[in-house]
């Protein structure tokens, strides 16, 4: 009898022990790569707690991967961990790890797009982004849009400019998709909302107006004016004469110094040579020169010109507007 209680006192006593070391263990930082002060991770999809350690190992931190699976089991976090990029810094212990992966926080980046961007330039930003997954770089205009379900649809405008966070080395196909479902909500909404009795036949006529206002101004007071302007002259069968859609029509071919001949070349997008609007918008417009286009000012101008100060001059009568331009004009060229 004796004999079994002194055998049933060791028991304890080796699992009490057994438990202090565990929990010595688990809250004792792990042994980094000399000089490592913060050691990234990447979590496939699928992947349990003793892969993730496998990973660690071999990144130069000690994580054992059968103690830590067992800790995972036994504290209840043994299930797939989300997937993505981590950051474990040096001084962690098996404790911190655990916690991390339960909370899934992946490492996440910003991605800005730009109001007034062309797609070309945004597809250019992505493409020297190192911390995102290459798909879209690989892909056509053509087939980039068939990827996102969009097949045939040219992608100018289609796209909303924002900032967009995202997991680090997540798909760049998924941003591209989640700016382009971000555009129809907000160009959905805002069409639903429309002034009335505006010279557009759809929601999309109405965001190449935008991408036109967004091109053409970057000052918040004049975007409905000007906006107010392109709807009266497509009311009254006038062309628009803007100079941002024959800059977009010529392309790569532009040198940066419009000039009277480039003014005077047919292109789809010329819209000093070609009546109404552009086939396609000329850039991404943001949310404030998609409410312009949709609540246009009531003006009776039909011209303006940039004063040099960032506004823009409105005139009613070409007279007008010839003696705006020859003031304004004639104030950037003086010395």
């Amino acid at each position: 009898m004796r004999f079994f209680r002194f055998v049933l006192i060791l028991l304890l006593l080796f699992s009490v022990l057994a438990a202090g070391a565990g929990i010595f263990w688990f809250s004792r930082p792990m042994a980094f790569a000399p000089g490592v002060t913060q050691v990234e991770f990447r979590v496939l999809p699928g992947m349990g707690v003793r892969s993730v350690a496998q990973s660690l190992n071999q990144a130069g931190v000690a994580a054992h991967p059968d103690l830590l699976a067992l800790a995972a089991r036994l504290s209840g976090r043994g299930r797939a961990v989300r997937a993505g990029v981590y950051a474990l810094p040096a001084g962690s212990a098996p404790r911190d790890l655990l916690n991390l992966l339960a909370a899934g926080k992946v490492l996440q980046v910003d991605v800005r797009f730009v109001e007034g961007w062309t797609f070309r330039e945004w597809r250019q930003k992505i493409a020297a982004r190192p911390d995102l997954a290459q798909v879209a770089g690989r892909l056509s205009d053509a087939e980039l849009m068939a990827r996102l379900g969009m097949a045939g649809q040219a992608p100018e405008g289609l796209f909303f400019p924002d900032t967009y966070r995202v997991d680090k080395f997540s798909d760049d196909l998924a941003l591209f998709a989640r700016a382009a479902r971000a555009m129809r909500e907000h160009l959905q909404r805002e069409w639903r909302e429309r002034a009335a009795n505006l010279p557009y036949r759809n929601a999309y006529e109405a965001l190449i107006m935008a991408s036109i206002v967004e091109k053409e101004t970057g000052l918040a007071s004049d975007r409905s004016k000007i906006a107010g302007v392109f709807v009266n002259r497509l009311r009254r069968g006038m062309r628009l004469q803007t100079d941002p859609t024959v800059i977009y029509g010529l392309g790569a071919a532009f040198d940066g110094n419009l000039r009277r001949i480039h003014l005077e070349t047919d292109t789809p997008y010329n819209t000093y040579t070609r009546d109404g609007l552009p086939p396609t918008p000329i850039a991404m417009p943001g949310l404030a020169s998609l409410r312009a286009a949709l609540h246009p000012a009531s003006t009776d101008a039909l011209y303006f010109v940039a004063r040099g100060d960032g506004g823009s001059q409105f005139s009613a009568t070409l007279a007008e507007h010839n003696a705006a331009v020859d003031r304004y004009q004639r104030r950037r060229r003086r010395p």
